[in-house]
């Protein structure tokens, strides 16, 4: 089980969250993104129709539809109603539950930070699990830090 962790700095998570996704899905994949704020899965679920001028990322608010036939699905809670085995965090809150999946993305900024490092450092000690720490250098481009 492999956690990234990508503090953001220079990138916002708007422009973050739809690259990793898109490239989840382009390797047929699927993807759960989670956030326990509203405001926040409303704006990333106008994001992913928009965030291409020549394409949308095909996706759906959890249980406004079939889950099951969406390769990305936004949800306040962790539970991949489309069966994705990849989930994202986005609102700086990690959560236990991401470890049942192959891949989790812990996205957080500076007002989290502190929480992130917990969760850096309980992870630590779990068996299985492969952390990565990334981080944008001076050009803007995301390089593992650790």
């Amino acid at each position: 089980m492999q956690v990234d962790f990508y503090h953001l700095t220079a990138t916002p998570l708007e422009r973050a969250l739809p690259q990793i996704a898109a490239k989840v899905v382009e390797t047929g994949q699927r993807l759960l993104i989670v956030s326990a704020d509203a405001e926040q899965r409303r704006r990333i679920d106008q994001l992913l129709w928009t965030f291409r001028p020549d394409s949308f990322l095909p996706h759906a608010k959890a249980g406004a539809g079939d889950d099951s036939l969406q390769p990305v699905l936004i949800g306040e809670a962790v539970a991949p109603g489309n069966g994705a085995r990849h989930v994202a965090l986005i609102d700086g809150e990690w959560r236990d539950e991401a470890l049942t999946f192959d891949r989790a993305f812990h996205f957080f900024g500076e007002d989290s930070i502190g929480a992130a490092r917990i969760a850096w450092k309980t992870l630590a000690d779990r068996d299985g699990v492969e952390r990565r720490y990334w981080k944008q250098d001076e050009t803007g481009r995301w390089a593992q830090a650790a």
